[in-house]
């Protein structure tokens, strides 16, 4: 069973991808800030993290970046989620470290489908 840290400073969006994944039969874990996330992670090693971009202590491309870094975490998958538009953006994502993106609001019947492609063995 897939373990899934949520970071998002928006309790209204952590909630509602919470009790989608819950309800395909995922667990979750979730944040509220980058350095949340990275402690959580690093605690709890999840199978992917799905990672807000705008963070209020720091940005998600450098909570990503320190998952990367640690020897820990460094093999977890992380994607973005975010209501920005992120198609086209030139793979600067990737090279940010990140999986892939998600949009944000998410689609709440193709959403478990998007995340379990990150999990480990599908």
């Amino acid at each position: 069973m897939c373990l899934v840290l949520i970071v998002d400073d928006n309790e209204k969006n952590r909630k509602l991808a919470q009790s989608v994944l819950s309800a395909a039969s995922f667990r979750t874990l979730e944040a509220a800030t980058g350095a949340e996330a990275v402690a959580m992670a690093v605690e709890h090693v999840p199978d992917v993290v799905l990672m807000d971009l705008q963070l209020p202590d720091i940005p998600g491309t450098e909570a990503a970046r320190r998952l990367r870094d640690s020897e820990r975490t460094a093999g977890i998958p992380v994607v973005a989620l975010s209501a920005m538009v992120l198609e086209g953006t030139g793979g600067w994502l990737e090279e940010a470290g990140f999986a892939g993106w998600l949009e944000k609001p998410i689609r709440v019947r193709t959403f478990p489908d998007q995340v379990r492609r990150y999990c480990a063995g599908g």
